[in-house]
């Protein structure tokens, strides 16, 4: 059986930045190893396989995979997903400002709007609000795993803490946006300090002017070595914000960068509701285009 397939790069408004993402659709019939397989053909750091949903009112069932891995939930595919059922709803003349997608985590609701013949914007709420789960490692363990020192963790309260919105991610405060660019994944103390999930490195100092955080994601057990831009670490690291950051009661909106080390500059939008002193609501957004068409044989 063919089927079709979509590429998009997200929380982006240009081609060939942004983070790639591959949307198989018809994906029917497809068993969890095939998936698996299609996804590490792909090599992209995420690939949604789409098929239809199983209630009512629900737009679409998803599921997310890494090269090396499924995932229950993720903000890159997420938002790419939503732009791309967004254009087909348009273009077929039943355009919706809102959709629900069936992921591994429960139901995702996505608000979304057509920029573009062939890009859009997508906000969702977190379906899981963040989490502290387990203890970082030592500051020295993690600053051996990311060839940087000790000296170069941490700024202002924030101080390294693992943190989950339905992926767990070790979120790394950094001194400075030289020292975020000197970080590399270190084989030999990886396991030691960030164990089977990924490292979150953060900076308040910026590339562009109004950004929030500067940032880069590693999780080489996933196959995915740097990711160009990170929803599930974000949406993470709200909770490291909400500790560390003590937003004041009201909405707030951060603008993430990632992926300018890698050539391939990301905008990742993070919005905090937060009512007496708690995180009561939070949201993820970005811009998608889509790149390529095809079908998988």
């Amino acid at each position: 059986m063919k089927r079709r397939f979509v590429t998009l790069d997200v929380f982006t408004t240009h081609r060939h930045a942004g983070n790639p993402l591959a949307v198989v659709l018809q994906s029917e019939g497809l068993d969890t190893e095939a998936m698996q397989a299609i996804a590490k053909e792909f090599n992209l750091s995420e690939t949604v396989f789409v098929s239809p949903p199983e209630r009512p009112g629900h737009r679409a069932s998803v599921r997310i995979f890494t090269p090396g891995s499924e995932l229950p939930f993720a903000g890159h595919p997420t938002v790419g997903t939503a732009v791309w059922l967004a254009l087909t709803d348009h273009a077929a003349g039943v355009p919706a400002d809102m959709l629900v997608l069936e992921e591994t985590i429960g139901p995702v609701s996505c608000a979304v709007e057509v920029t573009g013949s062939h890009a859009g914007h997508a906000i969702f709420t977190l379906p899981r609000l963040p989490e502290q789960v387990g203890e970082a490692a030592t500051a020295g363990a993690i600053a051996a795993a990311l060839g940087l020192q000790s000296s170069d963790l941490g700024f202002a309260a924030y101080r390294p803490a693992v943190y989950s919105a339905g992926v767990p991610f070790l979120c790394v405060p950094v001194s400075t946006r030289e020292a975020v660019g000197r970080a590399r994944p270190e084989a030999a103390h990886w396991q030691a300090a960030v164990g089977t999930g990924g490292a979150f490195l953060y900076s308040a100092e910026t590339a562009e002017a109004g950004n929030a955080f500067h940032a880069r994601m590693f999780w080489p057990g996933t196959g995915i070595g740097e990711d160009p831009a990170t929803g599930g670490a974000v949406a993470a690291f709200a909770g490291a914000v909400m500790a560390y950051g003590k937003p004041d009661d009201g909405d707030h909106r951060f603008v993430v960068e990632q992926g300018y080390e890698m050539g391939r500059p990301s905008q990742v939008a993070l919005e905090l509701s937060v009512r007496n002193g708690v995180l009561v609501s939070a949201r993820i957004g970005g811009s998608a285009i889509v790149v390529s068409e095809g079908v998988l044989l």
